[in-house]
């Protein structure tokens, strides 16, 4: 049998269309009802329907006043405030595309974006470092647009470009990807194959406004269901967060790995009555963290795969639970299938992950660079440059990236399976592994780990020996204070050779 998922397609997007419409679609029948609160330890601050559909649809008008039309691009260099979500949807909403980025990027860096994207205007929180524009809208004006009359949603063709992310930069130059209005119709796949989320739900996000994780998953996809969605102020501490879930009854719980890991340290108990359970994605989920957070919460986190080409497509489910050595299985009304270099694979077996070209969730081109996206098409699909393998029950264990792979001795190994391994020795806290030059033309795998202390290489090589293949065992061990992460938390491992100090004699 070979490595292809497909049960059919989703139904398609309906004509005309609007991205904000779809997300703001139950607005009208629960204006009353809560759709955001901002949480504090002392309260917090709730934005009705009503309030948010009148407040994007205000700012739809004011940027429309300000000379912009649909089409346009519009950068967005907004803090972490529920501004930045507002200017985002208002955008969309009047056919405007926004640009969202983070707030962390420096001034060069935004020049870079200035340079290739030609925006007509910049959305600017003026405490947020941004390269000079001759356009630019200040927060204090995208907040006065709130109480301007409504505009009237631009609907038209589903293909056309709805808003334009940046991707990591982990394989390379960071690369602008424009997506279509169609992207929120193809979510949809993510609310029973991942979610489980209902109208009734209260769904956390530990997430920045400003981030692209919580304007889907933290907000767009409750708002589309008619439910809560909770984000805690700016500024608030991890180690805070299990008392506000409690105190405001989050039913789901959404984060980074990275924040449940600091959720758990040195916590045998959290105490959250109302939550079903929680949604990771970002990174890797570790089989230890997620036998930390079961162990203290009595709850499962349910982990998903997806990139900024397309929104998550592989997950676990409450409906359908990932085994112990997997990553879960595509969505329903995905297309999915593990290619080598002459097409899909025999289930099994290793090779590149991919998703079905016509995938509604997947990006229109890489703006500027179109001839990109060409070399990333095989046949029907279109190649992640992530590894991985399906079983014969369509679930599929992730290997990591291609450019990621080991290979020490001549063997090619996954750096995924080595972190796993070494995640459930006692003291390790987080682990990072990646061939290193011992010797010109020498290569072997080095584990770079965190932890209170530096642990005994004895024995880690003992239980290396006991747990891995030879050709798979780290022959070096690097306790480190942090291993080095890119601006999304995501693990650098091109960064770590860099730590390693190969013997002299």
């Amino acid at each position: 049998m070979l490595s292809i998922f497909d049960q059919g397609s989703p139904a398609p997007c309906p004509t005309p269309f609007n991205l904000a419409a779809h997300v703001l679609g139950r607005a009208d029948h629960a204006q009353d009802k809560v759709a955001l609160s901002i949480l504090r330890p002392n309260g917090a601050q709730d934005w009705t329907y009503r309030d948010l559909k009148a407040a994007v649809l205000g700012t739809g008008t004011g940027l429309l006043r300000a000379g912009l039309k649909p089409g346009d691009i519009a950068l967005m260099r907004l803090g972490n405030t529920v501004d930045f979500p507002i200017a985002y949807l208002g955008a969309i909403a009047v056919g405007i595309v926004p640009v969202p980025t983070s707030s962390q990027l420096t001034e060069p860096e935004t020049a870079k974006m200035i340079d290739e994207l030609s925006p007509a205007v910049i959305l600017r929180d003026p405490g947020v470092a941004c390269a000079s524009h001759s356009k630019q809208i200040g927060l204090d004006a995208l907040k006065a647009m709130r109480c301007l009359p409504p505009a009237e949603f631009d609907m038209g063709d589903p293909e056309r470009m709805a808003y334009i992310v940046y991707t990591s930069g982990t394989s390379g130059k960071p690369r602008a990807v424009a997506h279509a209005h169609r992207a929120i119709w193809a979510r949809q796949m993510m609310v029973d194959g991942w979610y489980g989320l209902r109208e009734t739900d209260r769904l956390c996000h530990a997430g920045a406004f400003n981030w692209t994780y919580t304007l889907g998953t933290g907000l767009m996809d409750p708002w589309t269901m008619g439910a809560t969605a909770l984000i805690p102020a700016p500024g608030t501490e991890i180690t805070a967060l299990p008392a506000l879930l409690r105190q405001h009854g989050a039913t789901i719980f959404a984060a980074a790995p990275g924040v449940y890991r600091k959720m758990v340290q040195g916590c045998d108990r959290m105490e959250l009555p109302d939550l079903r359970h929680g949604l990771c994605a970002g990174e890797k989920l570790s089989r230890t963290l997620h036998e930390q957070w079961r162990k203290a919460t009595g709850t499962e986190l349910f982990e998903a795969y997806g990139m900024s080409e397309c929104s998550t497509f592989i997950s676990s489910s409450p409906d359908h639970p990932a085994r112990s050595d997997a990553l879960g299985q595509p969505q329903p009304g995905r297309r999915v299938a593990i290619l080598g270099p002459d097409g899909p694979v025999p289930k099994g077996q290793e090779g590149t992950i991919a998703i079905h070209r016509t995938d509604p969730g997947l990006m229109l081109t890489y703006l500027n660079a179109p001839d990109e996206v060409e070399t990333r098409i095989q046949g029907e699909w279109f190649l992640t440059g992530d590894q991985g393998a399906m079983a014969v029950d369509g679930q599929i264990s992730y290997l990591g990236r291609d450019d990621d792979m080991m290979n020490a001795g001549g063997y090619r190994v996954s750096p995924v399976e080595v972190e796993a391994a070494l995640s459930r020795f006692p003291g390790i806290t987080q682990v990072g592994a990646a061939a290193v030059e011992v010797k010109p033309d020498t290569f072997v795998i080095a584990a770079f780990y965190t932890g209170p202390e530096k642990l005994d290489d004895a024995a880690l090589r003992t239980y290396v020996e006991a747990n891995l293949a030879r050709y798979k065992q780290p022959r070096a061990f690097i306790h480190l204070p942090a291993l080095p992460t890119g601006g999304n938390g995501k693990l650098l491992r091109r960064a770590l050779p860099a730590y390693f100090e190969a013997p002299t004699k």
